[in-house]
């Protein structure tokens, strides 16, 4: 570069940051204008709670500030309209299976009243599960395979004479019984895998079906647990009628068609939901959501839809929110009926295989 060029450069650059800063130091110049406060800080409109899987955060309590604002961008809208209801919640939570149950029982005393207080507390570290879902008698995920009324082979007992809760005296009801002392709020559903062996066509935990005979037996075997789970300070906030009715594989397990279920429901169950001594929710189908017209029916039928019923959906088959094309008022149930609008109907949707 051409030196006297660039000295001819710098000093214009010179010449104008002198007119920029004011040029002649003799003379005041004007005062700076008032600086700009300020921005107030955007409020945190979220709280946001972490979990890694490689656990490098457990529950953590995150410091980004998430708020709602009215700045165009691509972002999804979230619409909250207070003048519109849907279905409501229950809760949160798992299923509380037998294992789980020995397992949490065997720990010791301070590790198990830890681990508890991390699941169902309700303080800063704690989880805060809602919910829980028991099996009436055993799971396929118990240790062992029983019912509260299991008779030598051959022998039935229709007046439940031999009714007990002592196979899951053990450990489920004192796991059960420590939980609500942490969250007495908590809400406990109970599902049958399978009655007890004399009361199905087949004789065997697997498979099968519920003999119309036993119906109305059926329907107070439910009661009785209802009544002496209460008896020991835990209440049942939910019935389902029977877990996975269209799949007999699990060892227990039980067939139960739509029309099987409309008539338990109907013809024997009902009755006893009348009693004004145990207020508690019917739960019908509690299975994939791949057959939906399965909670239709029983739902539909005159005399099974004045009670309280609510649909319980898996997520193991199909498309995972059936519930979106059906409506049915509260609390009446007095039908579902196909279409695309709200969902003002209480739905269950059981997303865990378990705790």
């Amino acid at each position: 570069m051409n030196m006297k060029r660039m000295n001819s450069s710098f000093i214009l650059l010179a010449a104008i940051f002198t007119v920029l800063t004011g040029g002649d130091c003799s003379k005041k110049g004007s005062p700076d204008p008032t600086p700009n406060p300020n921005p107030v800080p955007a409020s945190n409109d979220v709280e946001m709670w972490l979990t890694k899987a490689d656990q490098s955060a457990l529950l953590q309590k995150q410091s980004t500030v998430l708020s709602f604002g009215t700045t165009p961008n691509v972002f999804a809208n979230i619409e909250v309209d207070s003048a519109t209801s849907y279905q409501s919640v229950d809760g949160f939570g798992y299923t509380l299976t037998g294992s789980s149950a020995y397992l949490i029982n065997r720990m010791g005393t301070n590790e198990k009243t830890a681990l508890l207080n991390e699941i169902f507390g309700t303080g800063s570290g704690s989880i805060g599960v809602s919910y829980i879902r028991v099996s009436i008698g055993a799971s396929d995920l118990s240790p062992s395979v029983f019912s509260y009324n299991d008779m030598p082979a051959g022998q039935t007992d229709p007046t439940l004479a031999n009714f007990s809760l002592s196979q899951d005296l053990t450990d489920l009801v004192p796991v059960l019984q420590q939980v609500l002392t942490i969250n007495p709020s908590i809400k406990i559903m109970g599902s049958p895998w399978s009655p007890p062996v004399w009361m199905k066509t087949n004789g065997n935990s697997m498979g099968g079906s519920l003999q119309t005979q036993y119906y109305a037996v059926y329907a107070q075997y439910l009661v009785k647990y209802i009544q002496q789970m209460q008896a020991r300070s835990i209440p049942i906030h939910a019935i389902t009628i029977q877990n996975e009715p269209e799949h007999g594989g699990n060892n227990p397990s039980m067939l139960m068609t739509a029309a099987e279920q409309t008539n338990f429901i109907k013809k024997s169950f009902g009755s006893c939901f009348s009693d004004s001594r145990y207020q508690y929710k019917i739960i019908v189908w509690d299975h994939n959501c791949d057959n939906p017209n399965y909670p239709i029916t029983v739902m539909n039928d005159p005399a099974a839809k004045i009670m309280w019923m609510e649909p319980l959906f898996h997520l193991y088959a199909g498309d995972g929110v059936p519930f979106q094309r059906y409506t049915m008022p509260i609390p009446t149930a007095t039908s579902i009926l196909q279409n695309n609008g709200p969902v003002p109907m209480e739905v269950l949707m059981a997303i865990s295989n378990g705790i």
